[in-house]
């Protein structure tokens, strides 16, 4: 990683932010990027602090022309793009039928939109350096979870996306790796999206025995440097992938239990 520039969406918090101190750690060149300028500063900051070379720049992924202005202002700063996470992601918690179609629209400019802007105008550069590509998805990318409709289909969309421009670029040098971490200790689900568009808030699974966002970070950063193409955090997200390809109805009955046991469910 030493002295590779790398772009990373939604680092103002969870993975993003912890992928932020990690890259950075392995002497990587880290732009931060998210909507938040306020905490964005304050990560640059300690991340200079600590001898990091980092430079922060307000992004709402949703927008194609800050998705844009991103890329130009990297590659202005530092000639070049090595490594482009797109990490930027949102939540929500809520029945398909009571649910806004506003919130639909949500998930899919953020979690899948903004993935395709940022990897388009990234990409020219990466070719040139036969970088990574990499998609922080989940394991909603691989089942289908209820009262996430919106979110599973966005998650579906950028595995479909990712997949395909690896194909596309089999034999250019551009390495494309597919996260999925599973359920993980992380802001995103506090602030998930309910029927209404508004906060969910308190994320309503116990989080203590979840893997933490540091852990994910180091799995993601390894994967990197390996050029994988796949990788599946959790023993339990893999279960998931592997009993969903061998017995898929039986395993719609065993999310539906397991998720109908959440506090405050929205169905049962």
């Amino acid at each position: 990683m030493k002295d590779k520039v790398v772009i990373i969406t939604g680092s103002s918090s969870g993975i993003g932010k912890a992928l932020s101190f990690e890259m950075a750690a392995r002497g990587a060149v880290v732009v931060l990027a998210a909507r938040s300028w306020d905490t964005l500063s304050k990560i640059e900051s300690e991340l200079k602090s600590r001898g990091a070379s980092v430079m922060a720049i307000q992004t709402d992924v949703s927008r194609e022309e800050d998705c844009r202005k991103l890329v130009a202002e990297t590659v202005r700063e530092f000639g070049r793009i090595d490594i482009l996470i797109s990490n930027a992601g949102v939540s929500m918690r809520a029945l398909f039928e009571q649910v806004d179609l506003e919130v639909i629209r949500r998930m899919m400019n953020v979690n899948f939109w903004g993935t395709v802007y940022c990897t388009k105008f990234a990409l020219p550069y990466l070719l040139q350096t036969k970088g990574s590509v990499v998609g922080v998805s989940s394991i909603a990318g691989f089942k289908g979870m209820p009262g996430r409709t919106g979110y599973t289909a966005s998650k579906f969309a950028m595995q479909g996306f990712l997949e395909t421009l690896r194909i596309e670029n089999l034999k250019k040098g551009l390495h494309v790796l597919i996260a999925c971490p599973g359920f993980t200790a992380s802001n995103i689900r506090n602030s998930a999206l309910s029927a209404d568009g508004s906060l969910q808030g308190e994320s309503p699974r116990d989080e203590k025995s979840m893997m933490k966002a540091a852990e994910v970070a180091v799995k993601i950063a390894d994967a990197v440097e390996k050029r994988k193409k796949i990788l599946v955090i959790t023993m339990q997200g893999k279960m998931i992938v592997l009993l969903n390809k061998l017995f898929p109805f039986w395993m719609d009955r065993r999310v539906y239990n397991s998720l109908a046991k959440e506090p405050d469910s929205p169905f049962k």
